[in-house]
């Protein structure tokens, strides 16, 4: 298996810097706003950008929540394996709120799919907007974009995308594998 990086440490603290403001440009104060990593990656790139946002912008009142989407999908029962449910963690209520789903990878559009299911949950949303930090332009399954992207990658069906945290493999890195 070979691979390319495609964003190092350097690369993405700036992309999530950038990816933060954005959401400043549109949300302002964030009190009507919401953020919710879906897990389980998407929960690594919610909490950067949370952090990014309290700590380098100054905003007090953000509210930060994960979401399990395991028996929302649409491939749950079509595995050998049965999938392992992760933990939703939503203590605030999302009706009438702006909510900005984050992932790390935007791939087939299945997961966002499955989330805007599943968060029907906790209320009617006034907004859905979608960030992620990598976009796979012309792998879609269903007519899903993204509203923040940190970079747009096109990738053929033999290579995947691997994003890498410090939280979880001691390193902040993207990587474009490709198997042989």
């Amino acid at each position: 298996m070979s691979q390319k990086l495609l964003l190092n440490s350097k690369e993405i603290h700036l992309t999530l810097h950038r990816l933060a403001c954005q959401l400043i440009e549109n949300h302002g104060d964030f009190s009507n706003t919401v953020l919710i990593g879906i897990q389980p990656r998407g929960i690594f790139l919610a909490e950067r950008i949370a952090k990014i946002l309290k700590e380098s912008y100054q905003i007090k009142n953000i509210q930060l929540g994960q979401l399990d989407i395991t028996f929302y999908r649409d491939d749950f029962r079509r595995r050998d394996e049965p999938l392992k449910a992760n933990q939703t963690n939503i203590d605030f209520v999302v009706e009438d709120k702006n909510v900005v789903f984050i992932d790390d990878v935007l791939f087939s559009g299945r997961s966002i799919n499955a989330s805007l299911s599943a968060i029907q949950s906790f209320g009617r949303p006034k907004d859905v907007e979608l960030m992620v930090l990598i976009d796979r332009r012309f792998s879609r399954h269903l007519p899903i974009q993204p509203t923040y992207r940190g970079r747009q990658v096109d990738v053929i069906n033999e290579e995947t995308v691997v994003v890498n945290w410090n939280e979880n493999n001691e390193e902040d890195a993207v990587y474009i594998t490709h198997k042989k």
